[in-house]
């Protein structure tokens, strides 16, 4: 994918220019502390000049008296300045976090399939953070130190065209060392998103299989990896850390020179009554007032950098195109029945590598298709195509008549209802589980669903019953358990199209029996794509497919398969012996 590069003005159109009542909020407030910070320096003329040598009491009660508001207003805009600019990027941030989840979640199965989910986790926390320097005080500050430094400019000149020039030199050196240095640390910045991105991936994933770890006694060998990874982090910090205190130590530098320079042809000035002492010291402050919010600015662009950085990696997510395709899926399944036909359907998850090929079939409305065949066939393809998670590179599926590929995919998936092999389980209570694909369910109908898949059975027994917490992916309770609360899940969900994926694999033998009834209930009256290991559970389904390398070897009942003594009947001969 081509590296995007979000630019400042496209950042002022999308971000900036819709909150540009609060960003002008902000620099009116920025301007009047700014005005403010110009009393003090300006009255140290006054002081020096008239109200010492005249003993001018009541001049210097008035100056003093200006000096203390105008530190009072500087004060006062600068607390409105940050809750103003500060709570809106922080609500900003929590904005584009909430977009960019959205997205992400929209977008195709594929995508995941490639995709850590710890380094997903990160974009979508991490990478807009920088956002807040772009509506919160930086940008406010920049423009803030602009108008400083131009209005403290043209004063300089005022007092002393000769000195102003002479500190113009340096700063203009700097000004080139901070544009060259900001060049150089975006793409660190933006490499860093990524590197961040990878390390938290690899922990989440660490964190996730610390069974597996443990079992293999592989502490030390994730411990190098984790290392490795933070020291590649530590690198890139590095690498901007140097840039941004090469730009510090030139700014000390190139203003040293400068404030030096000043003392000399200052002094000399004075020596000479070219300058009396109150215009000095006055220029003195003002050379301050335009320096800082320069020197100010490197540290600003360094956080404008790493906001446009994180806003790169944020577009480039943005800019994916999700799987709902709005504009070609247009028809609205109104009261699905579920009849689907496979017809002609071949895919490949890579280029000229088919997976599937040319597969035609059919099931109708409340039939069971079993799909069978050794590790690899592509029968768990076949399921993710009726799921709608894949698309076929060539051939048609349809629905009740309609083209899958043309359907609303939310009008499809309110009809579907997965029971996969490794059924994920969110962490909280058994009844959140359940309740999942209908949090709104009455108490009836959870209970029927419970009973339906025999969640009771366990659940009676625990002291929280429906109410106890599982731990993350349910860890604490046994595959059976598992499975069952995912087939509870299921039949509430009542939908119109079933995918159980190996349902039955990890259950014993008492577990399954009692699976075995739960699955007549719930597959009864739906279309049911059922892939399975153990032929034993398929004998009552319709149709029986057999697949191998990606094509239907064999169809037809049990009975039917078995009479004709092919692939099927080894399978199931076999797996009666074992």
């Amino acid at each position: 994918m081509p590296e995007q590069k979000v630019s400042i003005l496209t950042a002022f159109k999308t971000i900036i220019w819709p909150r540009r009542k609060l960003v002008f909020i902000g620099l009116g407030l920025i301007i009047v502390s700014k005005a403010a910070s110009f009393v003090a320096p300006l009255s140290l003329k006054y002081l020096m000049d008239d109200i010492i040598p005249n003993k001018d009491i009541d001049f210097l009660k008035l100056l003093v008296g200006a000096v203390a508001l105008s530190i009072l207003v500087q004060s006062v805009t600068s607390f409105l300045l940050t809750k103003i600019l500060s709570v809106q990027a922080q609500y900003l941030i929590s904005e584009l976090r909430a977009q960019v989840q959205k997205k992400v979640l929209s977008l195709p199965i594929r995508f995941f399939d490639n995709a850590k989910s710890g380094a997903l986790v990160s974009r979508i926390m991490t990478d807009v953070e920088g956002v807040r320097n772009l509506i919160g005080t930086g940008l406010v500050q920049l423009v803030g130190g602009t108008i400083t430094a131009v209005v403290s400019l043209i004063l300089l000149l005022r007092i002393s065209w000769t000195m102003t020039l002479f500190t113009l030199i340096p700063l203009a050196i700097f000004a080139l060392v901070a544009l060259k240095a900001f060049k150089i640390i975006r793409p660190i910045f933006r490499n860093r998103g990524k590197i961040n991105a990878e390390v938290t991936g690899r922990l989440t994933e660490t964190l996730g299989g610390v069974r597996v770890i443990k079992g293999f006694n592989a502490e030390a060998q994730e411990n190098k990896i984790f290392e490795e990874g933070v020291d590649r982090l530590y690198q890139n910090v590095k690498k901007s850390l140097t840039a941004t205190a090469f730009m510090t130590s030139s700014s000390t530098f190139l203003l040293g020179i400068a404030t030096t320079g000043i003392m000399g042809i200052g002094g000399y000035k004075i020596m000479m009554d070219e300058l009396t002492i109150g215009e000095f010291l006055t220029f003195t402050f003002l050379l301050g007032l335009m320096v800082a919010p320069i020197v100010q600015m490197s540290n600003i662009g360094s956080q404008l950098t790493e906001a446009l950085a994180g806003l790169d990696r944020t577009e480039e997510l943005m800019n994916m195109v999700p799987e709902s395709d709005d504009e070609n899926r247009t028809i609205v399944l109104e009261n699905a029945k579920g009849d689907i036909i496979f017809d002609d359907v071949s895919f490949a998850y890579e280029e000229d590598k088919e997976v599937l090929h040319n597969i035609s079939f059919e099931v109708k409305s409340g039939n069971v298709v079993a799909l069978v065949g050794s590790s690899g066939s592509g029968k768990s393809t076949i399921a993710g195509l009726a799921a709608t998670f894949l698309n076929p590179q060539s051939g048609k599926i349809t629905i009740d008549g309609n083209d899958v590929s043309k359907v609303n995919l939310d009008s499809y998936r309110k009809n579907l209802g997965v029971v996969l092999q490794d059924e994920f389980l969110f962490e909280g209570t058994i009844r959140q589980n359940i309740l999942f694909p209908r949090p709104n369910a009455t108490e009836e109908e959870l209970q029927r669903a419970v009973l339906a898949a025999y969640v009771n059975e366990f659940t009676d027994r625990f002291d929280n019953g429906l109410d106890t917490l599982i731990g993350e992916r349910g860890v604490k309770l046994s595959g059976g358990q598992r499975q069952r609360i995912a087939i509870a899940r299921a039949v509430l969900a009542n939908p119109k199209i079933l995918i159980l994926d190996e349902a039955t694999s990890n259950l014993d033998t008492e577990s399954e029996a009692l699976i075995q009834k739960s699955l007549a209930t719930l597959t009864e009256g739906r279309t049911t794509f059922v892939i399975a290991h153990r032929l034993s559970t398929i004998r009552k389904a319709n149709q029986i497919l057999v697949i191998e390398n990606g094509r239907i070897a064999e169809r037809g009942t049990h009975d039917e398969l078995i009479a004709t003594e092919g692939r099927y009947y080894n399978l199931f001969t076999y797996q009666a012996r074992i």
